[in-house]
């Protein structure tokens, strides 16, 4: 299983944190890497959260999530997403996004979603939302790697167009 899993961790991702909140105010949050868009029309994106996650009761009764797409520098948001704790939430800067879900403060993109579907993927829950708001900045987005957290180096978006490529850097 180990194996497996670090052959996986070769794919370098982006790094998210995906929030919600239920109608009674229960809320939940958790950092994933597997998050994607499936569809412009309709705006549809998929994530996945572990059955065995403590905050998976709590995803599938509220019907909302918000996807917060961490930037360079958020490595401790994500940190904090990924551990089992009491409140996930104290001392983090948010605001209630569309719906509810709260969206984290300084990330590179918010995405507010009504869960649409789930679907059963294995030891996991796939679920397929529908993007209702959001937004973006610039910046440049939080990496992981072969169980690392990196950053891009380099000129960013300019380098881009001068048809530099940035490469993958740990930071020290």
């Amino acid at each position: 299983m180990r194996s497996l899993r670090d052959a996986f961790g070769q794919f370098a991702t982006g790094v998210a944190v995906v929030t919600t909140v239920t109608p009674d105010g229960d809320r939940a949050g958790v950092t994933v890497n597997s998050f994607t868009s499936v569809s412009l029309d309709p705006p549809l994106v998929l994530w996945c959260l572990s059955r065995n996650a403590p905050s998976a009761p709590v995803f599938l009764r509220a019907g909302r999530f918000a996807v917060n797409v961490l930037a360079a520098g958020q490595d401790h948001l994500s940190q904090r997403f990924a551990r089992p704790m009491p409140d996930k939430f104290a001392g983090v800067e948010t605001r209630p996004g569309p719906g509810g879900p709260p969206l984290l403060a300084g990330a590179l993109a918010h995405f507010a979603c009504r869960t649409l579907t789930t679907h059963d993927g294995g030891d996991h829950v796939i679920f397929v939302g529908e993007v209702g708001y959001f937004q973006h900045s610039e910046g440049e987005p939080l990496v992981f790697h072969a169980g690392g957290y990196g950053e891009f180096a380099g000129a960013g978006r300019a380098a881009d167009r001068a048809g530099a490529r940035p490469v993958l850097a740990r930071p020290a």
